[in-house]
């Protein structure tokens, strides 16, 4: 079947819409994809990147033509230059980060997970609001087109009531050295990691959890290695999730419902196709010139400007609408 059959995207262009001066916090690996891609593919700026090292600070900013290096966090979140400041820092370090940023009265988009606690996203999300500012996590592949299009899929019904999803998202590690993954103080573990792009697919697909159930392994330092989680939704939804750093697994996603289902034909968290089964028919949706794997992280910058332009001081929520929205409820 063509592409004509699924409804369009509406998912704003990468260029021409509200921007942003950016500062960046802790130039690591995905710091280093994000202001490539930022950069590269949309209208916002760059304008600053902190680190506690002057030297890691210079060389990102030569890298990628940046006006300002800062040796310390402390400079960039005084620069009143900087409407929003990216986090990259290691995980334990996003709620204190995150909290600086917000005290300092600037927009904050915190990297993946969000922090390492209910209680301290709860704090951030708190005082976010109280101060007028926009917070949210890095979940940028949730702002990918394929979603969009997917949501309004199970909108409009053409996979019936949804009743079961899975999501399997891990790759094997070096264990060997040192990996702040392993590290339990710096909030290692697969969970708080690769694990969150499950989490929020299961989400996504069959609503808020009403009940968890976890199996899993540890690792020789004490972190969470592997684990299998299933987790029940409202109305008999029921999702499960695999995440591990000891295998690498398919990275395949599905949603089934009473009418249908839909499937990722590659990993999921990063731009892919994905099949959907309905009414005897199968129909296939690829995006052909979207960016691909990491170089998609442009497309959350540029949805996030959009929600400070129309004053939000929160990302809008998505995922699996309520069942009486669904055809045959």
């Amino acid at each position: 079947m063509t592409m004509t059959w699924f409804p369009p995207s509406r998912v704003k262009p990468l260029r021409g819409g509200p921007t942003l001066s950016w500062g960046i916090l802790a130039p690591g690996q995905i710091a280093d994809d994000f202001a490539a891609t930022v950069l590269a593919n949309t209208d916002q700026t760059i304008h600053a990147v902190a680190s506690r090292s002057a030297q890691r600070s210079r060389r990102f900013a030569d890298r990628h033509h940046i006006d300002l290096a800062y040796e310390g966090y402390e400079y960039l979140l005084a620069d009143p230059d900087v409407d929003i400041v990216y986090i990259a820092a290691p995980h334990a370090q996003h709620h204190q980060l995150a909290l600086a940023a917000v005290d300092a009265g600037k927009h904050v988009l915190v990297e993946k997970p969000f922090t390492i606690s209910a209680d301290q996203a709860t704090e951030v999300a708190a005082a976010a609001r109280a101060r007028g500012v926009f917070a949210t996590e890095a979940m940028w592949t949730r702002y990918l087109p394929q979603f969009d299009v997917l949501e309004q899929v199970i909108s409009r019904g053409d996979l019936g009531s949804i009743r079961l999803a899975t999501a399997d998202v891990g790759w094997g590690i070096d264990q060997t050295g040192q990996n702040r993954l392993l590290d339990p103080e710096q909030a290692g573990g697969v969970s708080l990691d690769m694990g969150v792009y499950g989490y929020w697919f299961a989400q996504f697909a069959i609503g808020v959890p009403r009940e968890i159930k976890v199996l899993g392994s540890l690792s020789a330092t004490g972190v969470d290695e592997q684990a299998v989680v299933v987790i029940a939704g409202a109305e008999g939804r029921h999702a499960s999730v695999t995440t591990s750093f000891v295998v690498t697994n398919t990275g395949s996603a599905s949603i089934v419902g009473t009418s249908g289902s839909a499937m990722f034909t590659q990993p999921f968290a990063f731009p892919a196709p994905f099949v959907v089964r309905a009414g005897g028919e199968e129909h296939v949706w690829e995006e052909s010139d979207s960016l691909s794997l990491r170089e998609a992280l442009a497309w959350h910058t540029t949805a996030i400007a959009q929600y400070i332009h129309d004053g939000l001081t929160e990302a809008k929520a998505s995922g699996q609408p309520s069942p009486s929205t669904q055809k045959g409820q």
